[in-house]
Parts: C-alpha cells; sequence; structure tokens
C-alpha cells in the first residue's frame, strides 16, 4: 500500500474546520488568513479525490468522506501529540524506564525512602526493580541489563563503572538466641572461633565475604563454615534452626525472627559500604536523576 503523503498541518486545518464548520471562525482559531485555510482544505481533497466538505452560502458540512476521515485524523493527530509529549518527557528525564538492581538486605535500608523520594519526584517514571546480589549486579550493569546497582562493597579497580557510598553500618553477630554468648550485649569475634558458620557464597559477594572473614582472621581464627546460604533473611533462619552461628551488616536485626539474637561484636571498627552503582557516561538521564536523588548520603549508617 502507498504510504499517503499529508502534510500534518492539512490534517490539523482539516479537524479544526470540521469542530467550526466555518471558514472564517477556523482560520481565525489557526491563527491565519481565510485563503490559506482554503488552499489547505482543496489540497487535502486533491489527496483523497473527493471532497471533505459542503459548502454552501454561510454554510459548511461535511460530506460522507470528510466524516469517514475524521475519526482517522483525529487519531493520528492524537497520537503524534502523545508521542511528542511522552518523548520530551524521555529526553528530559521526567520519564522512560530506569532498571534497578539490589541486594535483597538493603529493602531493609535505603531503598524503601530512596525509591519513595524518586517516584515522588519523576512520578511518570517507569522503575523496574530487580533482586539480585551484589556480583550479579556488577554483571547486569556490564552487559546493560541494568542502569543502576544497589550494593554491598562494591570491587575495585573498576573503570567503566562508577560507585557513590549511600551508608556505611558496622558487623553483629548473628547467634540462636539459646547460645551462651548470647546473654552478652557485645561479642567478641575471637569468641565465635569454636562455632560453624552460615554465611553466603563468596561468589555472590566476594568484598563483603572477605570482609567478614578477615574480621576472624584478625581475630586469629579462620572461620569454619557449615552452610551456605545466598539471602540474609535465609542465613538468618538457618542461624536459628541451631546450625551455627554468622557475622552480618547491622541492618540485618530489622529481620525479625523470635529466636535469633542479634550482638554487637568487638572490635566494632570494621563497617560494611553500601553503594550505588552505575555506568559512567550513560545517557539515561534518569540515571543522573536518581544519582542526584541519593545525594551526599552520609556513609555513617547503622
Amino acid at each position: 500500500m502507498e504510504r499517503p503523503d499529508i502534510p500534518l498541518a492539512q490534517l490539523h486545518a482539516f479537524v479544526v474546520l470540521a469542530d467550526e464548520l466555518h471558514f472564517g471562525h477556523a482560520a481565525a482559531r489557526l491563527g491565519i488568513a481565510q485563503p490559506p485555510l482554503s488552499q489547505q482544505i482543496r489540497r487535502l481533497e486533491d489527496k483523497v479525490g473527493h471532497p471533505l466538505f459542503h459548502r454552501e452560502p454561510g454554510r459548511v458540512t461535511l460530506t460522507p468522506a470528510g466524516r469517514e476521515l475524521l475519526p482517522v485524523a483525529r487519531r493520528v493527530l492524537g497520537e503524534l501529540s502523545d508521542g511528542l509529549a511522552a518523548a520530551r518527557a524521555v529526553g528530559s528525564g521526567r520519564a522512560g524506564r530506569l532498571r534497578i538492581g539490589f541486594s535483597a538486605s538493603l529493602a531493609l535500608t535505603v531503598l524503601p525512602g530512596l525509591l519513595r523520594t524518586f517516584r515522588e519526584r519523576f512520578p511518570d517514571a517507569d522503575l523496574d526493580i530487580r533482586e539480585m546480589t551484589s556480583a550479579p549486579q556488577i554483571a547486569a550493569l556490564h552487559d546493560r541489563t541494568i542502569d543502576i546497582g544497589l550494593l554491598r562493597e562494591p570491587p575495585s579497580g573498576e573503570q567503566e563503572l562508577g560507585f557513590r557510598t549511600v551508608l556505611t553500618e558496622p558487623f553483629v553477630a548473628v547467634l540462636p538466641a539459646s547460645h551462651p554468648l548470647a546473654s552478652q550485649r557485645t561479642v567478641r569475634v575471637a569468641q565465635l572461633a569454636d562455632a560453624p558458620f552460615v554465611l553466603p557464597p563468596r561468589d555472590v559477594g566476594p568484598q563483603l565475604h572477605d570482609r567478614i572473614t578477615g574480621l576472624c582472621t584478625a581475630a586469629g581464627f579462620t572461620p569454619r563454615i557449615a552452610q551456605r546460604a545466598v539471602e540474609w533473611q535465609t542465613v538468618c533462619a538457618l542461624v536459628e534452626t541451631g546450625l551455627g552461628v554468622s557475622l552480618a551488616p547491622a541492618s540485618i536485626r530489622r529481620i525479625r525472627l523470635g529466636n535469633v539474637a542479634f550482638r554487637r561484636v568487638a572490635p566494632g571498627t570494621t563497617r560494611t559500604r553500601v553503594a550505588v552503582a552505575w555506568r559512567r557516561n550513560d545517557p539515561n538521564p534518569l540515571v543522573d536523576h536518581l544519582l542526584t536523588t541519593v545525594g551526599n548520603a552520609a556513609p555513617d549508617g547503622s
């Protein structure tokens, strides 16, 4: 089928005249003189091959061809207007799609407030939120399957990615409530030397895993890892069953399990870093808007 070559100005003139059914009124509404309006309509009628209006003294009415064309012309102009508005919104970063990966434990800390603030500022943005651990987030950023990552312990030496610290937090000991150390307000890391550990696998978050095992090494022992679980919620559930103990970011205390005790650890100087990650020079303006929302959040959360 041959694609019609019809200027949008002609369709617009046709719709306005169909609304007004008066050449003078339609020309005034369009901000042009009446002769140019008549020329626009004549050219459109030549393209259609049939008159679109009956022209009688003091009266203009639509022909059957005009009545058939009118809803199509309205739809075309409406879709174009909507498309232009959407393109402008996306171009300015007020709309569009932003794919965000996040570590599950961050749903207990920074994620809810960050997303709430962002949605208040950019209600037309389409957010695609994906739960994934830190290492897969880094891979997904490189593969361009997510635009933003919220993760723990970002890797060093990344040239393509940028990182901004959102907060840091201390570690806590995670113990079965019946454990003898649960009666203490503070647990020395060295006191956990003989206990089996429950930890996430190293490959899902190498930097965080090494920071935890580094705490144990500094206390004079290598942790004996008896069980592994990807998510901290599962780690805590396994600790509750008595399968071992763990060292975890302090925000894990917000997981409510009746038979799990969370205790401060000594020394308490080691902290875990939570960061937002993105591709440098990403053209999606929503990335910059989210980074602005993150702002200069003080990295001293607990």
